[in-house]
């Protein structure tokens, strides 16, 4: 047996959740398991991990955004390690290291098993180095054979996190709605969302009316500010949420746009459909991807500074000028510097209170905004030739449905060059759209990270889209047998 047999064997043994017998769940299926991951992803996102004393990453917000992550609960490790095996395999099969064709029906098991053995592989990682180097630590007062103990107790429960939310994932993409890992973002994203927006409560957790501290909601900052005739701060709690809404306008508007192909049914004249082409053609993936990366870079950067913060050597000198360090919350060397968004829309109010301004932040955003849109364009291309959006893939599906272009011969290379046209160009100005979108948010201050704003959007959109499309399927069953 040749060492890829055994390796397919291997990865046809993994566990997994069994797929629903019928081809298509009924609307009333599908939203019971999608509702009932949901509300099982918000109660285990707030039990705490047993034995844990010091949470370095409680304050990492980004982080706990995109990674659909709470710092110090049983999901600590959230989507994470899922997107960084993705991360990988799309790097390894885009640069021509993993030669496997996800065009074939094998091919794409393969990949997906392949895919499932690397998360596995990164929830046991990260849930070691999590702890090992601090980020989620027991109590530094116990003494040395019980700190070991808890700290084994930690990673066994953030494995357990990890493996649960892999699972929970499998759930939603087998019986729900959408996909788990856009799921879990968009509710912690909007979770955040109405907390800062409306949250009357201080950072302290009581109440803020008649303590004289500001609450976290925006809102009641906004009108607090007003009513105190602080017009300094009721514009920049203004300024927030105007940033918020507008780039949810956007962003809508960016998710609409579609270019359609009229094709027609070979063997019936003058019948025909338009085939739609989203002109953000990879959707949310590439953001997902990007943002990821940077969470995990900026994570690594973190723990890394903790690690070596009492040695000397060559890791100090990588901590302090690759990954880059932190002074409190903020990055102010390395890479986790310039892959982080300052707040213009704050900085611009503090140099018209102060006279003065901190000129080098415009390279800063500069330097972000560049990574977002190019990091966006590289995962699009990686993403539509692993997902089969390419336009060889798109050919083949029109072919099978028996559609073809008016006015052209009905020939699959024919189509595929036709089809280039669009979805090449679509992947790249959808990427650079996406990434500038998620950019632009960031820099102006909005009410959580922008792109979990554009994230939960798109998320949202998509599963109304397929939410109404199931909806009036079964309140039609012969459209059903119509696109089955």
């Amino acid at each position: 047996m040749s060492l890829k047999d055994s390796l397919k064997g291997l990865l046809s043994n993994l566990p997994e959740i069994k797929g629903p017998t019928e081809k298509k769940l009924p609307f009333k299926e599908k939203l019971k398991w999608t509702l009932i991951i949901l509300v099982l992803f918000f109660i285990l996102s707030v039990l705490p991990l047993y034995g844990l004393g010091e949470n370095a990453l409680q304050n990492f917000e980004f982080l706990s955004v995109i990674l659909g992550a709470s710092f110090g609960s049983l999901l600590s490790l959230g989507i994470g390690p899922i997107v960084t095996a993705s991360i990988v395999l799309q790097l390894l099969k885009g640069s021509g290291i993993l030669k496997l064709d996800t065009n074939t029906h094998e091919g794409r098991v393969f990949f997906q098993g392949l895919q499932k053995a690397l998360a596995i592989f990164f929830i046991v990682f990260e849930a070691g180095i999590y702890v090992l180097m601090g980020g989620l630590a027991p109590s530094a007062a116990l003494p040395p054979s019980e700190f070991r103990f808890i700290q084994m107790l930690l990673i066994a429960q953030l494995t357990l996190g990890g493996l649960i939310v892999l699972f929970m994932d499998e759930v939603i993409n087998k019986w729900g709605f959408g996909s788990g890992i856009s799921l879990f973002i968009a509710a912690n994203v909007s979770a955040g969302i109405f907390v800062r927006a409306l949250s009357p409560l201080t950072q302290a957790g009581v109440m803020a009316f008649g303590t004289g501290q500001a609450p976290i909601g925006q809102i009641w900052v906004f009108l607090r500010s007003l009513a105190s005739g602080n017009p300094m701060g009721a514009m920049l709690a203004l300024s927030t949420i105007v940033a918020t809404v507008v780039v949810f306008g956007m962003v809508v508007y960016a998710q609409a746009m579609k270019v359609e192909i009229p094709l027609s049914f070979g063997r019936v004249r003058g019948h025909g459909v338009r085939w739609p082409l989203s002109f953000i053609y990879t959707s949310n993936i590439p953001v997902i991807l990007v943002a990821a990366l940077i969470a995990n870079l900026q994570l690594w950067a973190r723990l890394m500074q903790g690690w070596v913060e009492n040695s000397s050597g060559v890791m100090v000198w990588i901590s302090q000028h690759i990954f880059g360090q932190f002074q409190g919350q903020t990055p102010i060397s390395g890479l986790a510097k310039w892959v982080t968004s300052p707040n213009l829309v704050n900085e611009i109010f503090a140099a018209w209170s102060s006279g003065s301004f901190n000129w080098p932040i415009f390279g800063q955003a500069f330097t972000y905004a560049l990574f977002m849109m190019a990091g966006a364009v590289l995962f699009s291309i990686f993403w539509v030739q692993t997902a089969g959006m390419d336009a060889k893939s798109q050919a083949k599906q029109i072919m099978a449905s028996g559609l073809q272009i008016p006015g052209f011969r009905r020939d699959e290379r024919v189509l595929e060059r036709i089809l280039n046209r669009y979805i090449f160009p679509l992947t790249i100005m959808g990427a650079i759209t996406v990434g500038f979108l998620a950019a632009f948010a960031d820099l102006l201050g909005a009410l959580t990270s922008g792109t979990g704003i554009l994230l939960t959007v798109m998320i949202i959109y998509r599963l109304y889209e397929e939410v109404a499309q199931q909806h009036m399927m079964d309140m039609y069953p012969a459209l059903r047998r119509m696109m089955a």
